[in-house]
């Protein structure tokens, strides 16, 4: 049996971490903003029939993504710079190459670590639950679990 190549999808990187025609999503910028500095590129959507988005995120230096959690989980694969990750009420330093699986209902929050950009691979199923942003108290739990989870999470 053949493949049939007019399926087949090949969308060349036009610089690095920037792909032909796969546009890019600035997020708000305010000062009211549960993130701050982070793009997000859709690489791989439904129409392949995998059941799965394929994401590019990038957090610029200063940058964090939402502090959030939601009933699916998320695959996540550095691609550019290094960064710290909470899960739950671990910081992970992670590297490009390196893979992390953040549970469903796990809080979790990704920043850049030092003056680069952190660019990761973000694995989610294409049909998912809202983000849920913590409450006061929450955030006031999760600061509380650690010295280190304090000084890390941004809201």
């Amino acid at each position: 049996m053949g493949i049939d190549t007019d399926l087949a999808t090949f969308v060349p990187q036009e610089t690095p971490f920037r792909w032909s025609g796969i546009r890019e999503l600035v997020y708000n910028q305010n000062l009211d903003s549960p993130f701050r500095d982070v793009t997000r590129r859709i690489l791989f959507d439904a129409e392949h029939g995998l059941g799965v988005q394929v994401r590019y995120f990038e957090v610029a230096p200063g940058g964090w993504s939402t502090l959030e959690h939601h009933g699916h989980p998320h695959e996540v694969i550095p691609i550019r710079g290094n960064g710290r990750v909470l899960v739950q009420d671990r910081i992970l330093h992670v590297a490009p190459h390196d893979l992390v699986y953040i549970p469903a209902w796990a809080w979790h929050q990704l920043r850049p670590e030092g003056e680069e950009p952190f660019g990761f691979i973000c694995i989610v199923t294409v049909e998912r639950d809202r983000p849920v942003f913590p409450t006061a108290d929450e955030i006031e739990q999760i600061k509380a679990s650690d010295p280190e989870v304090a000084e890390f999470i941004r809201y």
